[in-house]
């Protein structure tokens, strides 16, 4: 899952840079960006806000599976924190480009809900 988590952080940086370059024009792309740019707009702006928010939940992430693997704390409950972890940042990247509201933000929950997991399996090994 860390692996295929690190993988979906590339997806996520490639579409959001790509959906920049189609907005601001791949000159500003190739530029020094200096200048303050406007910000995005529209899936190009959603698809930065969803990268920065992946990578606020990320190195979270990534502590939690080196806990459990340092620890030696492996068990149905890491994996669990893992597999939701990864499943909901997958489900949750199409529905923020979408804009789709209430059900991303519970989305988000349950990626959320599989870091937990993962630190409580590291503290706990007998859950």
């Amino acid at each position: 899952m860390l692996v295929a988590s690190c993988m979906l952080c590339f997806v996520q940086i490639i579409l959001a840079s790509h959906a920049a370059s189609l907005q601001r024009g791949y000159h500003w792309t190739a530029s020094a960006r200096d200048a303050e740019a406007p910000p995005l707009t529209g899936v190009a702006g959603r698809l930065e806000r969803s990268l920065r928010n992946f990578l606020e939940t990320f190195p979270v992430f990534v502590a939690g599976v080196f806990l459990v693997h340092a620890l030696a704390r492996e068990s149905a409950l890491s994996q669990w924190g893992a597999g939701l972890y990864f499943s909901a940042r997958l489900v949750y990247l199409p529905l923020y480009a979408a804009g789709v509201p209430l059900v991303r933000s519970l989305v988000w929950n349950v990626a959320f809900i599989g870091i937990v997991l993962l630190l409580l399996a590291a503290l706990w090994p007998e859950l």
